[in-house]
């Protein structure tokens, strides 16, 4: 699917910004003041980002949470897009590793995967339409200097048709999550006897999205840090068994029910430390470099299998069965809808999106 249009004639030209040096020489970066903010790509007409590169050199190894991402399309007062800078590249937890998906992938060195920080390039590949405008940048919201900032934003600048809808991309942590369902927190083996208790409702869920308007949910991405230790030997539970719910278009009842998170995410029987087109795990829960930090985020990519609405979209998850754990939650969940969109939630600060481990 993806080689099939590649020989046929396609409109536009091919345009780029970048951080290319302006002398002809090698400096082919911005440097990114503490509480600063620098522009990758500012200008009017149409057209359409095929393809997003960046890479930071930082000596906050926490930069990957604390560098913010954002994008406006057409002009528009709030952005479609604001998140942390890893997390929008599913990195969570300001880690930095390998991975591979159909619109994301990371590289970095060997030494640095898994690991806090470093040296990591981010790609992205979904399509970004904009009818008069586009503006993205990147600010850094640590307390020390961002040294060097690389980046290309590739796009094709043509005119684009009414249909074509536009790219959001919205953050959101719960640290923790609260347990509900159950008058006990459920640890250890008490949490698989209470396999039983109700959750109909999805009151309580860790919430990923709500939107209003029309348009198709394409993905999210999941990370946890879990910190639910069990009564029997403090070594933590498994995350997993909560289920994913979608509401469409105002239904009382959840339009479609899953049977876990690790079936949502499209694995089976725990998360497996594997990275698949549309679905898997970026950062292991048991990473190599840090075996008892208990920290993992996964993906799913709705690209073949988009989630239609056309009046609103609400999606939650439960954290546990029926809410049945207490740990931290954060995402970024994908969508593309017609605009004016809802003005996004406040961006948690800086602080607040340390992770709990590196605190």
């Amino acid at each position: 699917m993806l080689l099939r249009d590649v020989a046929s004639q396609r409109p536009g030209r091919t345009r780029r910004f970048s951080s290319w040096d302006r002398t002809g020489g090698n400096k082919d970066w911005v440097s990114v003041a503490a509480g600063e903010a620098a522009v990758l790509a500012d200008t009017g007409g149409a057209g359409v980002i095929r393809h997003l590169w960046l890479t930071v050199n930082h000596k906050d190894p926490l930069y990957l949470r604390k560098m913010v991402l954002r994008a406006f399309w057409d002009g528009e007062p709030s952005p479609s897009i604001e998140c942390p800078l890893g997390d929008f590249f599913c990195l969570g937890h300001g880690i930095a590793a390998n991975f591979q998906s159909a619109a994301f992938n990371a590289v970095c060195a060997p030494e640095i995967h898994g690991n806090l920080g470093g040296g990591v390039a981010l790609n992205c590949y979904f399509p970004m339409p904009f009818s008069s405008g586009v503006r993205i940048e990147i600010e850094n919201q640590s307390v020390q200097p961002c040294e060097s900032l690389y980046f290309y934003v590739d796009y094709d600048e043509l005119d684009i048709s009414d249909t074509e809808m536009r790219l959001h991309a919205q953050y959101r942590q719960e640290f923790p999550t609260t347990v509900g369902g159950g008058t006990l927190i459920s640890r250890g083996e008490a949490y698989w006897s209470q396999m039983e208790v109700e959750n109909l409702s999805g009151d309580g869920n860790y919430l990923v999205l709500e939107a209003e308007g029309s348009g198709h949910f394409v993905g999210c991405n999941l990370s946890v840090e879990n910190i639910d230790p069990t009564a029997e030997t403090g070594e933590t539970t498994w995350w997993g068994e909560g289920d994913d719910m979608f509401w469409i278009d105002g239904d009382e009842s959840p339009t479609l029910q899953g049977t876990g998170s690790e079936d949502y995410f499209t694995q089976a029987w725990g998360m497996h430390d594997q990275a698949y087109l549309y679905g898997g795990t970026s950062i292991h829960e048991h990473s190599p470099a840090h075996p008892a930090r208990k920290a993992c985020t996964c993906y799913r990519l709705h690209v073949l299998d988009p989630i239609v609405f056309t009046k609103s979209l609400r999606f939650s998850i439960e954290h546990g069965h029926a809410n049945l754990q207490e740990n931290d939650y954060s995402s970024v969940a994908y969508w593309y809808q017609t605009e004016p969109h809802v003005p996004l939630d406040a961006l948690p600060s800086s602080g607040e999106r340390v992770p709990r481990f590196a605190r």
